[in-house]
């Protein structure tokens, strides 16, 4: 067949291409080559031959153009890139060209960046597994030279895992980017990505892979998804993870019709061990209760840091009975001491349960009732559970109502501040007045802010109303001076979220040059717990506000754990000695009430006694030299318009 082929070029014009060329006919027999064709095939006279004989042709037969990687059948390790051209149905052009990897990089670079437009770090050319070459960089970033590498076979540069990848993706993948773990040959492990590229479409001579070491984007993908998974202080899962993770676990529940529960664990009195002995101690304590939470975990459990102080737990195969088992047991754990720094901490949990299906079908109302059901038993009993009922849920709805009604009422000017009068004992003559915050809702009427307080204390908008609060009350008083009125003191009290503010000093200091009020006539009253919650930073405070010239009083006093150390360090003008120590059924109040006057003129303080209701009372406090009194024996709280009579 091949005497019958016509020859687009003779002998003598091939002979000046400086390419390999020969003519192939379809059956593979060899028409018309080239010398540079006869030297690179090592063979004398190779026409009539096979080139099935060298190369294996019949991958060329698919495509009227074909570009392939070959290894020669006559001598092993020798790569050919061959080109191939149907010149008509029965007639191919093959343009043979050497390849080594270390002499020629750069064209087998070149070769591969035509089929993957990408650069390369590396390349490797191997068998079914024998490495037959490579180029420097392949080489160095395994740490071998490259004649170590051409004995070696590439299950022994990827790990296990990867090469099973390798393979299983091999047979069904082309031009697959791969990512693997190389093995170094100290036998340290590392991220590459390996893409290799067939050369034909039946079945691999030889495998090119372009390999790139991507160690340093892969830890920074760990670490993008450990910090978008994990909470870095604690090292727990963070509610993002336990999110996903709870679903699952509905979904898994579900179709085995089992309950989940969630748990929502709640230190208590961490913030005021955090006020009290520094946040660095109280990271501290956080990671050693991480620490005790971890030892209940269980492959049906599932433990993650909700944020702050709150801690998430789920439990999967469980009964409402297992759950309440399971909080308890926790509350006993945490009733052990934490040693930290020398200090031994008591701190115990509050924890709120919902169960699926019972309390909710998904994964956000889980966390929001366990959640709810753990606020309720905080607010009543703390170092308890307490598992979701429809009831809170209620009530929660009602608390999101007021929120929204609270952010509302600030703006639309619905609070009022209405004054006490303050008087003086001896001379029966009003000296101050205290400013106690009223909400005249526009339907509901005047809202008690024992309804409304704790609630703007939990949502952080007792800041925005105290400082309204501060700003009214210093306007008015000198409104009142402004219009010839005696001058007196105002009183405020401070919220803990208030006092605890950075810029308090500054803020106060504002609205003082924004009303024009002296300093001297605003008093701002703090609790006793709130003066004895961090001593350093209360001092700095207190010291502040009375160089900036406002007095200072303490509230409530007597209810806490006072102690003459803080009322003879503490830079304070008046205390308060609260109502209850006035009942007179309690002799012992007496007491009390006599200590605390006593103590308090020794150190230069006045003293003024709130709730004061009947004239034995009174009688008592006047013999007793009690400096000041309020309560309603003399005068309720009263708005503006109908204390002028007072103000003299």
């Amino acid at each position: 067949m091949s005497e019958q082929l016509t020859m687009p070029l003779n002998s003598q014009i091939l002979s000046f291409f400086k390419e390999a060329i020969v003519f192939v006919s379809k059956d593979g027999m060899i028409i018309e080559g080239n010398l540079k064709a006869y030297t690179l095939l090592n063979a004398e006279q190779i026409i009539s031959n096979s080139i099935e004989d060298y190369i294996d042709f019949r991958l060329l037969l698919d495509a009227s153009q074909s570009h392939l990687l070959m290894e020669m059948k006559t001598e092993k390790g020798k790569l050919l890139e061959v080109k191939s051209l149907q010149v008509n149905e029965n007639l191919y052009c093959l343009i043979l060209d050497e390849l080594s990897i270390r002499n020629r990089a750069d064209e087998i670079k070149r070769y591969i960046n035509q089929i993957s437009n990408n650069s390369v770090e590396g390349i490797v050319l191997y068998g079914k597994r024998a490495i037959i070459d490579c180029d420097d960089t392949f080489a160095t970033m395994f740490g071998y030279q490259i004649e170590e590498l051409k004995r070696k076979t590439m299950d022994q540069l990827i790990d296990a895992k990867s090469y099973r990848k390798l393979i299983e993706t091999d047979l069904v993948t082309i031009n697959g980017v791969l990512e693997l773990k190389g093995v170094r040959k100290d036998g340290t492990l590392f991220y590459i990505e390996m893409v290799e590229y067939p050369y034909y479409k039946n079945g691999k001579i030889i495998r090119a892979a372009s390999v790139k070491d991507i160690t340093e984007r892969i830890e920074a993908e760990n670490k993008i998804e450990y910090m978008a998974y994990y909470d870095e202080l604690t090292d727990l899962p963070n509610r993002n993870f336990f999110n996903k993770v709870l679903k699952d676990a509905i979904i898994q529940a579900e179709q085995q019709e089992e309950k989940v529960a969630v748990f929502f664990l709640d230190l208590d009195y961490f913030k005021e061990i955090n006020d009290t002995l520094g946040y660095s101690f109280g990271d501290k304590l956080l990671q050693a209760c991480a620490n005790r939470l971890k030892l209940f975990q269980q492959l049906d459990t599932f433990l993650a840091r909700m944020g702050g102080d709150e801690f998430l737990l789920l439990q999967r195969h469980t009964e409402k009975e297992d759950a309440i088992d399971f909080a308890e047991k926790l509350i006993a754990e945490f009733e052990k001491p934490i040693t930290i720094d020398d200090y031994e901490i008591y701190t115990t949990v509050s924890i709120g349960i919902s169960i699926f299906p019972d309390n909710g079908l998904t994964a956000s109302d889980l966390i929001k009732h366990a959640d709810s059901a753990m606020y309720v038993i905080k607010e009543r009993h703390r170092n308890y559970y307490n598992i979701f009922d429809s009831t809170i849920s209620e009530n929660f709805k009602l608390m999101l109502t007021m929120e929204a009604e609270l952010r509302r009422a600030l703006k639309e000017g619905q609070f009022e501040l209405h004054y006490q009068p303050q008087i003086n004992l001896l001379t029966n003559e009003v000296v101050g007045l205290e400013a106690l915050i009223r909400w005249n809702h526009p339907e509901k009427g005047f809202i008690s802010p024992s309804e409304f307080i704790p609630l703007a204390e939990k949502t952080g908008l007792i800041i925005d109303i105290g400082d309204w609060v501060l700003s009214e009350a210093c306007r008015q008083n000198k409104e009142w001076q402004d219009k010839g009125y005696k001058p007196i003191t105002v009183s405020v009290n401070l919220s803990a979220k208030q006092f605890y503010q950075r810029n308090l000093v500054e803020k106060i200091n504002d609205i003082l040059d924004e009303t024009g009020l002296e300093p001297s006539y605003l008093e701002l009253e703090i609790t006793e717990r709130m003066a004895m919650s961090n001593e350093e930073e209360i001092l700095e405070t207190l010291h502040a506000l009375r160089k900036l010239g406002v007095l200072v009083s303490i509230d409530d006093f007597g209810t806490g754990y006072s102690s003459f150390k803080y009322l003879s360090v503490f830079p304070i003008t008046k205390l308060k000695i609260d109502k209850m120590f006035l009942d007179e059924q309690k002799k012992e109040n007496q007491a009390i009430v006599k200590s605390i006057i006593h103590m308090s003129h020794s150190l230069n303080m006045k003293v003024i006694a709130e709730g004061v209701e009947t004239r034995e009372q009174l009688d008592f406090l006047t013999s007793e030299r009690c400096d000041e009194m309020q309560g309603y024996l003399f005068s309720r709280p009263l708005p503006p318009k109908k204390l002028t009579p007072f103000l003299g």
